[in-house]
């Protein structure tokens, strides 16, 4: 490397270390991400609709909705429970997929604290782009597991999160808790 370069600041060391996560390109490019009168296009409508439970990373099932771990996870454990129905808004659901959504999240919460003995959780949902909605065609509430002292040196200092379990594992992990956890 050249003095020249270096005065540039090209190839010049940030002091950064870098964590490739390349998978994360179709989450930032907005790809897949449907229009609001797009069901057909839409990933919460093509996850709801599949048998692939596994592979879709669903980790249960209801009458009127579904959980499903985040793709783009938070913090271990990140679900999401979604109304089978392509809907926005949170107003538009119906009395049934309210109570479904409700039930769900409560039973995650349940089953998170059973499997990861989580201390607490951010639980909510982003109404539209404006809101921070990554998909704001199809509504989606969130519930993020959290423990005192997650938010350790590694994404303020290391610019880096740490995630210690395949999402493959996570999602065996929380469907097999499940149904001890419903009650």
């Amino acid at each position: 490397m050249t003095d020249e370069v270096v005065q540039d600041g090209v190839g010049a060391s940030d002091g950064l270390d870098r964590l490739w996560t390349p998978y994360r390109m179709a989450y930032i490019r907005g790809e897949n991400k449907p229009s609001d009168d797009s069901a057909g296009e839409c990933p919460f409508c093509r996850i709801g609709a599949s048998d692939e439970d596994e592979s879709v990373l669903v980790v249960h099932r209801g009458d009127a909705a579904y959980v499903v771990l985040n793709l783009y996870p938070y913090a271990p454990g990140h679900l999401m429970v979604c109304p089978y129905r392509h809907v926005a808004d949170y107003t538009d659901l119906d009395d049934a997929e309210v109570r479904d959504v409700a039930e769900l999240t409560r039973t995650a919460m349940r089953t998170l604290r059973a499997v990861s003995q989580a201390q607490g959780f951010n639980v909510g949902m982003n109404q539209g782009a404006a809101a921070g909605a990554g998909i704001a065609a199809h509504l989606h509430q969130h519930v993020v597991p959290r423990w005192v002292g997650d938010q350790n040196f590694m994404p303020i200092i290391g610019h880096t999160k740490t995630l210690p379990q395949l999402l493959t594992e996570t999602r065996s992990l929380i469907a097999e808790a499940w149904g001890r956890a419903a009650g």
